[in-house]
């Protein structure tokens, strides 16, 4: 199992970016798949997840109507689109798979 994060950067507050995760080794669709972060002195936070199958979703409350999670089911990658980004929204983002195996993670500086 592999996974490999992509996508972050600094950008301005109400800017978004689009977050991804390629996954080897297994079938994404296959799995639960979430993406957790972990801000600066701050623990690990879970921010979404979509289930295997029929790929439901769901949000943290601080994410929900901004955030979007998806998968890519031929190229076994996750994203995370987010919009409307908030100085609070600055972390290291990760991808977690099964096991909670978890990628190297990504930074996200949202900044003026």
């Amino acid at each position: 199992v592999q996974l490999v994060e992509s996508g972050g950067g600094l950008v301005q507050p109400g800017g978004s970016l689009r977050l991804s995760c390629a996954a080897s080794g297994f079938t994404l669709s296959s799995w639960g798949m979430s993406w957790v972060r972990r801000a600066p002195g701050k623990g690990l936070e879970w921010v979404s997840t979509i289930k295997a199958g029929d790929g439901d979703t769901t949000y943290s409350d601080s994410v929900k109507g901004r955030f979007t999670i998806s998968r890519d089911n031929a190229e076994n990658t996750l994203y995370l689109q987010m919009n409307s980004l908030q100085s609070d929204d600055t972390a290291v983002y990760y991808c977690e798979g099964p096991g909670g195996k978890r990628g190297q993670g990504t930074q996200v500086t949202v900044s003026s």
